[in-house]
């Protein structure tokens, strides 16, 4: 099996770009006036005698007919293209930069702006190609009646689905079913072996050597591991590889990226970097810690003296803590990747849960502190992610409460105190602990 080549790696950030589905809406499009043309000049005149005259259309109208269209279909891009700055502003000044991506992201969004495109041009060339010797047509204007309707439909399923994209608890379920899914592809079975332990003596062995270190050719934030062509590149040059880097860590060119055992001298841009994706901005593809950010950002946003909305904060808070308590689920620390002939080919350090808990609230911590609401918010979600996971959980979530429970000062005679006290006490029952306050 070769590595993965550029092509491989521009096929990846290209499909995941704006511009991919309209530019594929547009070939087709060109296409679709290929055929319908053809149609109407081989086909109409065979069975032009015995086709009724009112699906037969003559020029003049057909000429209207493709005009209004192009018209129509500028007007409609031109009120969508505005729809989709209010939505960018909106979500840049009121909830967090982060989560342009989601909108621009979007597939419905890509396949409105897409529909769009297969009908200027539709219309455009069917005008284009409009002669004074078509005296009859019928596919061609049949079709753009049609496709007006369609365009008709996305326009209208375009402004129901911005209206919804721009409430906040739409966005917040949209990125917490999202990371729901990262989660559940990260810890999922795979057609290699990931272990959390490996023979000691092999990795004290392998350490003993002094490795070969490959230098990153590329600035930019790791944005994908394509961890199975890796680990078989690995395979076929008898290497064993070790991370220097998690997934959405910024990385300089000629920093350390791999340590490389192996029998053969490996060059600074080995291919093994091929099977890396970088790019100048952070995704979600594979980073778990940066859709959680998200909604922490949302949540930070929302307890600013600017905005005041502890309620979403809190509803920020919620999902996040069901993000913890899916992570708990399913999180394994795999440490060690083995290739089918149950060889060590690549050691990369997994991210410890309390790293996810601290990543998820601290700037919460920071922010909302004087804001009861928002740390009984924070409570409640340590419990519910402590109820539902098993001892190493609960012990690291009892261990990060006392962290959060430190940044509360709260007069003991108030009535704040008296619910932030069954809170704490809640939380400790449900790490089976107890505590004095």
């Amino acid at each position: 099996m070769k590595p993965a080549s550029n092509s491989t790696r521009m096929w990846v950030s290209m499909k995941d770009s704006f511009w991919f589905l309209p530019a594929v809406y547009g070939v087709i499009s060109v296409l679709a006036v290929v055929l319908v043309t053809i149609v109407d000049f081989l086909l109409l005149p065979v069975i032009q005698n015995v086709v009724p005259d009112i699906v037969l259309t003559n020029q003049d109208i057909a000429k209207s007919l493709y005009s209004a269209l192009i018209t129509a279909i500028l007007t409609m891009t031109t009120i969508s293209f505005s729809t989709i700055m209010v939505v960018l502003t909106t979500y840049t000044t009121q909830f967090s930069p982060r989560t342009l991506q989601d909108f621009m992201k979007n597939r419905m969004t890509q396949h409105v702006l897409g529909v769009y495109s297969f009908s200027f041009i539709f219309a455009l060339l069917n005008l284009l190609l409009l002669t004074e010797d078509k005296k009859r047509l019928m596919v061609s204007p049949f079709f753009t009646v049609v496709v007006s309707i369609v365009c008709l439909a996305f326009f209208i399923l375009f402004i129901h689905h911005s209206s919804r994209f721009v409430q906040v608890n739409n966005l917040i379920g949209q990125i917490r079913y999202r990371t729901t899914k990262i989660i559940r592809g990260t810890f999922s079975k795979r057609d290699f072996q990931e272990k959390t332990e490996w023979d000691e003596e092999e990795i004290t062995a392998l350490k003993r050597e002094d490795p070969q270190v490959i230098l990153a050719n590329e600035t930019g934030y790791i944005q994908q591991l394509q961890l199975k062509n890796l680990i078989q590149w690995a395979k076929e040059e008898g290497a064993v590889l070790e991370a220097e880097f998690d997934i959405g860590d910024y990385i300089q060119e000629g920093m350390p990226i791999f340590k490389c055992w192996c029998s053969r001298e490996m060059e600074a841009e080995e291919k093994c970097q091929e099977y890396l994706l970088i790019g100048n901005e952070r995704v979600d593809n594979q980073d778990i810690e940066f859709s959680i950010q998200k909604l922490v950002e949302i949540s930070v946003k929302a307890i600013s003296p600017s905005i005041n909305d502890p309620h979403t904060a809190i509803n920020c808070i919620n999902r996040i803590g069901f993000l913890l308590s899916e992570l708990g689920r399913h999180y394994v620390p795999n440490r060690y990747y083995a290739c089918d002939d149950d060889q060590l080919r690549l050691i990369m350090e997994p991210k410890p849960f309390r790293e996810y808990l601290y990543k998820s609230f601290y700037q919460i911590r920071i922010y909302g502190s004087d804001d009861i609401s928002v740390m009984n918010g924070v409570l409640e979600a340590l419990y519910k992610v402590a109820t539902v996971n098993g001892e190493d959980v609960k012990e690291d979530v009892w261990s990060f409460s006392d962290y959060m429970r430190e940044a509360f000062h709260v007069d003991p005679n108030s009535l704040d105190y008296i619910y932030f006290k069954k809170q704490v006490e809640k939380l400790a029952a449900a790490c089976n602990k107890t505590v004095s306050m």
